[in-house]
């Protein structure tokens, strides 16, 4: 009795409290006081509410404009802040970690590329959208390059016309979360592009890595950069991120997203989002997406003085050795690169004045040679023996091209690599033989003697590893005498060498 009695006077002293907040108002004032209750009541109910709302509703259920315009929200940039590396001495492999977008539906076919130029010292992955099913019992190499499948969050994003770009997009943040020691650069590529890892990490020795940095190339068709941008690294030829930048993009990449849902490309989204920090577009000539159609031949006779960094889209494009595939020709490739990485693909010009020929090398591919004098501003303005990437036009791309000519006389005639070697440690041996490449039948005689000869030796010592870290300058070659007329008529010796302090090609 005594507790229900104590329970029942609680309860009035309670109701007696509530009561004396909300109390019946008997004087003109005291509705002015029981209104301000209401109000101050009213306001802290709609406050609480407020504040539930913004911790709780999930992002996919806001409502996110439907226009064009910039939508300017909050970034969290201290989500997933690290603190830097803290990393010192040179640069290596071990410091880059490789965010490579892939797909499961094309992944097995796909990891034929990747599996040419992955190594044990690689560190990375493979962002797949969904996990990959491995055949069983198998002994390839390239199954046991790392796969990982894209953190689900990013099905939640807005998108015009191309959703798996917001799923690549959105790897750096992915792989940034990560937080896996001594990472200092974050590089970006697809799933059939080529690296070259040694080329790639005297690429970025250039650069603090403690600083921002953004770093790739553009397309070469012109009509790919004006569509999407010129100060854009495009995301197929691959390109660096350093880790600052990379921790910045990681807190502001999902608001970039919600911003930039009508681009199509993951590289256009990724590169708005660095723009809006304020980082420019640092451009590296090695890095190359090849955006173009048809033989890629004339291009890579004609490589760029910069180290081969990367290339892209060779699955599109006419596999770069004749009678060989695509993979087979990365394979042949990888021969020469594996013995001087610097030199691969170099240009190299000389000419024989005694038969007044005109010779371009590009080491470790092909040589060119034709039966008259040309400058050295034409041997390296690259044949068009393509077109481009959209359009399938004759161009603009953003490099000069000369044309074919008509007549078979004045095109050249082409060897391709088909072998390498070492040559005590310090040097190399390469040879090229003979191929056809279409270019017509010459009569003439200086035609026919140059056919004869059907085999080119090229001997080099290997690169200054400190030569790209000075000012570039091509290095020169010269036709070795020796071995007999009819040898000669049948086999070339031809050396590379540096320039002399005087010498002009």
């Amino acid at each position: 009795m005594k507790a229900n009695r104590g329970g029942g006077e609680h309860g009035h002293h309670e109701a007696l409290k509530f009561s004396s907040f909300f109390f019946m108002p008997e004087r003109p004032r005291d509705y002015l006081v029981l209104f301000t209750r209401f109000s101050v009541l009213t306001c802290l109910i709609v406050s609480v509410s407020l504040v539930l709302r913004a911790t709780f509703l999930s992002p996919s259920a806001r409502d996110y404009s439907t226009t064009y315009g910039l939508r300017l929200t909050a970034v969290p940039q201290k989500a997933i802040a690290f603190p830097p590396t803290g990393s010192v001495g040179p640069i290596n492999i071990s410091h880059i970690l490789f965010s490579i977008a892939g797909a499961a539906e094309t992944w097995i076919d796909r990891s034929q590329y990747i599996s040419l130029w992955w190594r044990n010292s690689t560190r990375g992955f493979v962002w797949l959208d969904e996990p990959v099913k491995i055949p069983e019992n198998h002994s390839d190499v390239r199954f046991s390059i790392p796969t990982r499948v894209s953190d689900p969050g990013w099905t939640r994003f807005k998108f015009s016309s191309s959703r798996a770009a917001v799923r690549i997009a959105r790897i750096i943040w992915d792989s940034y979360r990560l937080n896996l020691p001594n990472i200092r650069w974050f590089v970006m590529g697809d799933d059939d592009t080529v690296f070259f890892t040694e080329n790639l990490v005297k690429v970025l020795s250039k650069y603090d890595h403690e600083q921002m940095w953004y770093i790739g190339g553009n397309s070469e068709s012109v009509e790919q950069d004006v569509m999407h941008a010129y100060d854009m690294a495009f995301g197929g030829g691959g390109f660096a991120i350093s880790r600052p930048l990379a921790a910045r993009l990681a807190g502001a990449m999902d608001d970039c997203l919600q911003r930039y849902f009508y681009f199509y490309g993951s590289d256009q989204r990724i590169a708005a989002c660095v723009s809006e920090i304020g980082v420019p577009f640092t451009e590296e000539r090695g890095f190359h997406q090849l955006d173009i159609r048809g033989d890629p031949y004339g291009f890579l006779a004609a490589h760029p003085l910069a180290p081969l960094v990367s290339l892209h889209h060779l699955v599109y494009l006419d596999p770069m050795f004749p009678n060989k595939n695509p993979i087979e020709s990365l394979q042949t490739l990888m021969k020469p690169y594996n013995l001087d990485p610097n030199r691969i693909l170099q240009q190299i010009n000389c000419h024989d004045r005694k038969r007044q020929w005109s010779i371009s090398i590009s080491w470790g591919y092909s040589i060119q040679i034709y039966t008259y004098f040309l400058t050295a501003t034409e041997l390296t303005t690259p044949l068009q023996t393509f077109k481009t990437w959209r359009s399938s036009s004759d161009g603009p791309f953003v490099f000069n091209t000369r044309p074919l000519k008509p007549d078979p006389c004045e095109r050249p005639v082409t060897y391709f690599m088909d072998g390498a070697e070492d040559v005590r440690g310090s040097g190399t041996k390469t040879w090229y033989s003979i191929a056809d490449k279409n270019y017509g039948h010459c009569e003439k005689s200086e035609h026919i003697q140059l056919t004869k000869v059907k085999r080119i030796l090229v001997t080099s010592m290997k690169t200054d590893p400190e030569y790209w870290n000075k000012a570039p300058r091509r290095q020169c070659c010269e036709v070795m005498e020796g071995g007999g007329r009819k040898r000669m008529e049948k086999e070339m010796l031809i050396r590379i060498r540096k320039c002399r302090s005087l010498e002009k090609i």
